[in-house]
């Protein structure tokens, strides 16, 4: 079996000599061999790829010159594995005349090097059967495409793109409109039985053309061709690939349609943060999702009820068909996001006076929402916290919610519909995480840090972006004397930074909403405030804006 990684890869050679292909998507929990041989900082994505080819058992791989990364992986793999076909394939810039010439001529050296190392035989004329074959297979997959149904479609850009992203859309129910990744499976094959590899080669680099050759100057107008195939964009780059980061700034800024950036790094961890914004975004096109009806079993009144699971607090509210809430319960989130569940649905009865059997509908939102087996449907957090906003203040504009886990900016339209959302949940910063260890670092409890931030004499800075620095620098700070309610004080204006920064990426438009636990911390509120030189909405109970968005799509559902 040979890996490939790069669509200008010539995989249909290799198939027509009996090799398995195989398109190198890693999917790795941590990079341990790629930490010990390369730089920090190179790409997930070859680190990723190194991860893979040094535990799978593969012939060879096949890599291409599309960046420095590669090259550097190239050599790795090349020390690391000597027994094996390791080739670089350098590809050419140019896609005129001179450069399909010049990439044939490649193609073929590469091939009479397999051939030596393998044995095996590269014979045209069962190549020629072969792309005759993938033709006829590519234009009857067309066809069954364009006559399928008039559903929602998505169209896929940007950087080497993850293939949960497909699979997460067709569970979804949602159509890949286009694919112009640059690992995208909608190869051109071209048969020219006069010259079968030149017309194969000319096929190769007639493809949507990536970041490095030369039409790469056109990308943006050929983006804005395909665009008005797909209701909305979603724009993918993969970590420290700042090229294409610098695109989707550009193609945002032009393109008449909704899109979404997503910037993974290949490791497992990285799908439920793919799956939310994904399934936010698709929430926030308009997609018809799956309901269940039940009935109100007669009664006069209906309730419903929407259960935010998150990382620190698992929040529930009942809400009546008049859209008044009966009841909520917040509960500290345990070991399992379902017992947790289980919990605050007792409580939440309870204070409500009701039964199991009252509730007509509940509706999952958080993290955890998924591991809820009651819950008949489950929505995004950033859909119910838009949801919730406007039930709460009709007049907000722009939500910035800050978690255990992770910290949000949505940016919402008059009507309350999501338009735009950031996450932070990669990094514990400013998260209310980070805050239980700054408050365990002072000695004192997590909800005397924001009153004793507010007793501050002295401006101190906390520089460090990272938590884990941040701490550090708290605690030199203790070593210096400083007094703790102006360290407190340096905290919560670190996170007002932070916070400041994923506001801004959505638009500062007021008024201004402040969810989730950190919003009861008095210290940041007034930090943030003073950053964004305006009054942040917070309502009575913070933490269940996200279990109020639930209950509302539960009505709405019923409705």
């Amino acid at each position: 079996m040979l890996g490939y990684i790069c669509k200008y890869a010539p995989i249909e050679i290799f198939e027509s000599m009996g090799v398995q292909m195989h398109r190198i998507e890693p999917e790795v929990s941590n990079f341990n061999q790629a930490d010990l041989r390369m730089h920090p900082n190179v790409c997930s994505f070859a680190k990723g790829v190194l991860e893979e080819v040094m535990t799978e058992d593969y012939e060879g791989v096949i890599l291409t010159t599309c960046c420095d990364s590669i090259r550097r992986l190239y050599d790795v793999l090349k020390e690391q594995l000597p027994d094996r076909f390791i080739y670089m394939l350098d590809t050419p810039r140019i896609t005129k005349d001179a450069g399909i010439r010049l990439y044939e001529n490649r193609i073929r050296q590469m091939v009479r090097e397999y051939q030596q190392f393998s044995g095996k035989c590269f014979d045209e004329e069962r190549f020629l059967s072969l792309l005759k074959k993938r033709k006829a297979e590519k234009e009857k997959s067309e066809r069954e495409r364009n006559g399928a149904g008039s559903g929602l479609s998505v169209g896929i850009a940007g950087a080497r793109a993850n293939q949960n992203i497909k699979k997460i859309l067709e569970e979804k129910g949602a159509a890949v409109a286009f694919d112009l990744t640059c690992t995208s499976l909608d190869r051109k094959i071209l048969v020219e039985e006069d010259q079968v590899m030149t017309g194969y080669v000319r096929g190769l680099l007639s493809q949507f053309p990536c970041m490095r050759m030369e039409e790469a100057a056109g990308r943006d107008q050929l983006i804005l061709k395909y665009a008005h195939s797909a209701d909305g964009i979603i724009y993918h780059t993969v970590q420290f690939c700042d090229n294409y980061a610098y695109e989707y700034a550009w193609l945002k800024e032009i393109l008449k349609r909704p899109m979404l950036l997503l910037e993974t790094d290949y490791t497992r961890q990285s799908y439920g943060q793919i799956l939310t914004r994904i399934e936010a975004f698709l929430e926030s096109l308009g997609r018809e999702k799956k309901t269940k009806k039940t009935g109100t079993g007669g009664k006069q009144t209906m309730y419903v009820m929407g259960i935010d699971s998150g990382s620190t607090s698992t929040n529930a509210v009942i809400m009546d068909q008049d859209r008044r809430i009966k009841a909520f319960a917040v509960v500290r989130t345990g070991a399992k996001s379902g017992e947790s569940a289980r919990k605050v649905l007792e409580q939440v009865l309870a204070q409500a006076d009701l039964k199991r059997e009252d509730i007509s509908r509940i509706v999952s939102t958080g993290y955890g929402r998924v591991s809820i087996e009651f819950a008949d449907e489950n929505v995004t957090e950033i859909s119910c916290h838009g949801k919730g906003a406007h039930y709460f203040n009709p007049k907000v504009r722009t939500i910035l919610d800050i978690g255990g886990q992770d910290s949000k900016a949505i940016h919402l339209n008059e009507k309350g519909e999501v338009t735009d959302f950031v996450m932070n949940d990669k990094c514990a910063a400013g998260t209310g995480r980070f805050l239980e260890m700054i408050a365990r670092s002072l000695e004192m409890d997590i909800d005397q840090l924001g009153p004793e931030a507010l007793k501050s004499t002295e401006e101190i800075e906390i520089t460090s972006m990272c938590s884990v620095f941040a701490e550090s620098e708290v605690i030199s700070l203790i070593a210096q004397n400083k007094e703790k309610k102006d360290i407190a004080n340096g905290v919560c204006r670190s996170i007002a930074n932070k916070s400041y920064s994923l506001m801004k990426r959505v638009g500062l438009e007021p008024e201004f909403m402040m969810t989730g636990g950190v919003a009861k911390n008095p210290g940041v509120v007034r930090a943030v405030e003073e950053k964004i030189g305006s009054r942040l909405y917070i309502c009575p109970e913070p933490e269940i804006v996200g279990a109020a968005g639930a209950a509302i799509y539960a009505l709405e559902a019923e409705e």
